[in-house]
């Protein structure tokens, strides 16, 4: 029920804000609070990122207070003017490489101007609105990318794991590898054992007193447990040192060649940018995990978040920070912790603010050999066995390969941009690879040509065209997306050439719009008709019975197939294969901007031109509806008369009888233009099992279709229809327990979140109880229908309030006992022990629901329809904002 708000003229006076009426005025806005699901999520963040902002500053070889500084910043900065809420920014493993080679080469100073200057260009490319475009990097370069950086991280930390001090190159090494080996420092290996073993054992810890220690993260834990080790035990080795924040450098002017700090510049830029902005859509991925959090938060804007990180390297850079960049440990451990706000992420550098001004006596405790082995098993992290069968299934492991191996033994910005030269190179492999094959069946030539048609395949489809016999029977199967100029010319010139020998073309595929293109030529009058560039074709003859459904998903229909072939015209009538032909040139669209979708008019004027005979009915119309040419009607009239006769009258032939024929027409709809669409995700559900959230229970009327007025898809209902959606009371003897085996599996092994009985109008079974006689034969139907006597009995009680639909009572005593049935069934829900026992426990809802068919509306149970001395009332659901 919207409310009355009174408005205010443009000329008005008055300026203060209203509110509806009856309602109490707003509360005062709350400025500086802080929920405690943020409070937690900060402290739990900040205990993984101190440690791990000490060691990546120790493997960078930068100041350690450079650690704190950048991770302070970027939890402040970039947390509050970012685009991705929940997204914790600081120093990044992923930019250890880069940094330690820039300090090696130009000192901390300038590192720092780079850092300031490559904020700078974040800030700009944030103006442009161009932070989508980092999307297009390929995820296998950028995989390819953290790996060989994890790599890099993990040989040079094992130095220092071992007690030495690590070179400058992974080569170098991995050469006085063997001389550090045999040059072990007994304590730093023992500290680094610790940590290590620690880090791997904390979240494996079993039992509730397990589940309980393993909120500690796992981190912490490593690095306090070595500390403590150390200092009881005496151990004797390098520690933390933090110097005074009065000598703490900052940033200078950049010295060094031009050319070297651009490429410098650029390399912070890009790895910054991609890493942040993937984070940023890793982490929209968690919180659409989190019930209720999605609408809370919103989905990340990456052009403020590329703003919001361009800012904190900025500051980061001129305070003397390492640069800043989204880290997935971190903002999967806020998400993780409950975070609800950016509160958290910004709580969080509170925190290291706090600890870096107050704990250095504590942290200058920390062995830094502990420390080295917290980043050690970071960068062994970062060779993700999930990503590498990731890449393998999209057959992308060159990519990843080269990828990794170039950061390795190049460095970043060579390796990445070799990873996008080799993807490139791939996807122009791709494009450029089509199989095209020819072989002969029952004297019909086929031609099947797999894949993008461009100029490149046009010498294998010429010598393919060419071994097909003159005057041969030839069907061309088309199974690609795109076909390019030059291919467009050469099929139709050898289409006309053949054509004009007295041999008969067909050009078989799929439109875009879910259809089958047919074209066919048999005499040389016929103008040849080719597929347009850019429409999606398949394979299928004319002769097949399957190739007439053109349904698309939600045009008028009748039963949802076509109708009937057409008849065949009077001996001698033209074809009117141009209906199904294409156009003289390429083009990838339809008249009014879609494809494979025709306007009113030009529909009516092809309909038209069909019924006057026409041989050429205006160019691009689509017969659709009763006027649609059927293929084989089609094909019929281009064979000649006998052809026809044999064909009808030939016995036993396939799909022969109308319901084999309709079964078959819409399982070949499904394979040829569904099933491409819904591979994936019901791959995806066959390896991990069904996992529905809802039991739907309606009536088996075929009317009802659940998916469609649930907008619903494979995975999401676990649905039970039978006739008169009944649910028996538990305990009847039945003879038939498969309701209660439903509810039972769904509620016990499911999980299943919410069950709603689903009614709807017009019900043959509400009608047949109404017209039962108590001396009936007990069919079995009518065996089935007792248990829908309960609602007979419920609308019959005066006693009882009558079920209505918002705004009206029942329009008759059908309708009136299917929403009554709802009700009761509901009720005889509630008597099944597993779902009695869930409702005590808060772990599911039940729901009723009334759809009335000929108004295509659905209609909910209100939830405080008790049916003691209140109405049962059906709410109409309308369009809802779904963002709010």
């Amino acid at each position: 029920m919207s409310a009355c708000v009174p408005t205010r003229t443009p000329d008005s006076p008055q300026t203060e804000r209203v509110h509806p009426p009856h309602s109490p005025p707003p509360a005062p806005h709350r400025r500086f609070h802080v929920a405690g699901a943020d409070v937690s999520a900060a402290i739990a963040v900040f205990l993984i990122a101190l440690p791990l902002s000490l060691g990546i500053a120790l493997a960078t070889g930068a100041p350690l207070q450079a650690g704190l500084v950048a991770a302070a910043v970027g939890g402040l900065v970039a947390g509050r003017f970012g685009g991705s809420p929940l997204q914790v920014s600081g120093p990044a493993a992923g930019l250890t490489v880069v940094t330690a080679d820039l300090i090696h080469r130009y000192g901390w100073r300038t590192t720092c101007a780079i850092t300031v200057l490559a904020g700078l260009a974040q800030l700009g490319l944030g103006c442009l609105r161009v932070a989508r475009s980092a999307l297009a990097v390929s995820p296998a370069i950028v995989h390819g990318m953290l790996a060989g950086i994890g790599v890099t991280i993990a040989v040079a930390q094992l130095h220092i794991v071992l007690g030495g001090r690590p070179q400058s190159s992974v080569l170098d090494n991995l050469r006085s590898l063997p001389a550090q080996l045999l040059d072990l420092h007994p304590a730093a290996v023992a500290v680094s054992v610790l940590t290590l073993t620690l880090l791997l054992l904390w979240p494996r810890l079993p039992g509730r007193l397990g589940g309980l220690l393993r909120k500690v993260p796992a981190a912490l834990v490593a690095v306090t447990g070595a500390t403590a080790t150390a200092v009881s035990a005496g151990l004797t080795q390098p520690r933390v040192e933090l110097p005074s924040w009065s000598s703490h450098a900052l940033a200078g002017l950049p010295e060094g060649p031009v050319l070297g700090l651009v490429a410098a510049v650029l390399t912070i830029t890009l790895v910054c940018s991609v890493q942040s902005l993937l984070g940023a859509v890793a982490v929209d991925k968690l919180i659409a995990a989190r019930p209720g959090l999605p609408a809370r938060v919103g989905r990340s804007d990456l052009d403020r978040e590329l703003l919001g990180q361009g800012a904190a390297n900025l500051v980061s850079g001129a305070l003397g920070g390492l640069p800043v960049a989204g880290v997935a440990v971190r903002s999967s451990a806020n998400v993780h912790a409950g975070a609800v706000s950016r509160n958290s992420t910004m709580l969080h550098g509170v925190l290291v603010v706090v600890a870096a001004l107050l704990m250095v006596p504590v942290l200058e405790l920390i062995p830094l050999a502990s420390l080295a082995a917290l980043v050690m098993a970071v960068g062994i992290q970062m060779v993700s066995l999930h990503h590498i069968r990731t890449v393998t299934r999209h057959r992308e492991v060159p990519v990843y390969a080269i990828t990794t191996l170039s950061v390795v033994f190049l460095g970043v910005l060579q390796g990445v941009t070799l990873g996008i030269a080799v993807a490139v190179a791939v996807s122009m492999h791709r494009l450029a690879r089509t199989r095209i094959t020819h072989d002969e069946e029952e004297g019909t030539h086929h031609v099947h040509v797999r894949g993008q048609l461009t100029f490149l395949a046009v010498p294998r489809l010429s010598r393919a065209l060419h071994h097909v016999p003159q005057s041969a029977r030839v069907i061309v199967e088309l199974d690609g997306s795109f076909m390019d100029h030059a291919a467009y010319e050469t099929l139709q010139d050898w289409q006309r050439t053949h054509t004009a020998q007295g041999g008969f073309v067909e050009l078989t595929g799929r439109r875009s719009g879910g259809g089958t293109v047919h074209s066919g030529s048999g005499s040389e009058d016929d103008e040849p008709a080719v597929p347009p560039v850019g429409v999606a074709v398949s394979a299928g003859t004319a002769d097949s019975p399957l190739t007439g459904c053109r349904c698309r998903p939600w045009t008028p229909w009748r039963n949802h197939q076509c109708d009937g072939p057409m008849s065949a015209p009077p001996p001698g009538a033209r074809a009117t294969e141009h209906q199904e032909g294409l156009p003289e040139e390429p083009s990838g669209e339809e008249p009014d901007g879609r494809t494979g979708a025709l306007p009113a008019e030009f529909a009516e004027s092809g309909r038209s031109a069909a019924a006057n005979g026409s041989a050429t009915p205006p160019a691009l119309t689509e017969p659709t509806g009763q006027a649609e040419q059927n293929p084989h009607t089609q094909r019929v009239e281009q064979a000649g008369p006998t052809e026809q006769t044999e064909r009808a009258e030939a016995p036993g032939a396939a799909g022969s009888r109308p319901s084999a024929r309709q079964l078959l027409r819409g399982i070949s709809a499904f394979q040829r233009n569904t099933a491409p669409l819904v591979r994936g995700e019901l791959a995806r559900l066959a390896r991990e099992g069904q996992q529905p959230s809802q039991l739907f229970l309606t009536c088996a009327d075929s009317r009802l279709v659940t998916s469609m007025i649930t907008s619903s898809g494979p995975g999401d209902l676990f649905v039970v229809r039978n006739v008169g959606n009944l649910v028996p009371p538990p305990g009847q003897e039945s003879g038939d327990d498969s309701v209660a085996a439903a509810i039972e599996y769904a509620v016990d092994v499911l999980k299943v979140r919410s069950i709603t009985v689903c009614g709807h109008s017009g019900c043959g079974a509400m009608q047949a109880l109404l017209n039962a006689e108590p001396g009936d034969a007990q069919t079995p139907l009518q065996r089935w229908l007792r248990h829908g006597l309960p609602s007979l009995e419920r609308m019959a009680d005066a006693g009882r309030p009558r079920a209505r639909l918002a705004g009206r009572a029942a329009a008759d005593a059908v309708e009136q006992l299917c929403l009554t049935n709802v009700v009761e069934q509901l009720d005889h829900l509630r008597g099944h022990e597993s779902v009695a026992r869930s409702l005590r426990a808060g772990e599911l809802e039940l729901h009723g629901m009334y759809f009335h068919v000929g108004e295509a509306q659905a209609y909910l149970l209100g939830e405080d329809s008790t049916g003691e001395g209140e109405p049962e009332v059906f709410d109409h659901v309308g369009v809802v904002d779904l963002s709010a």
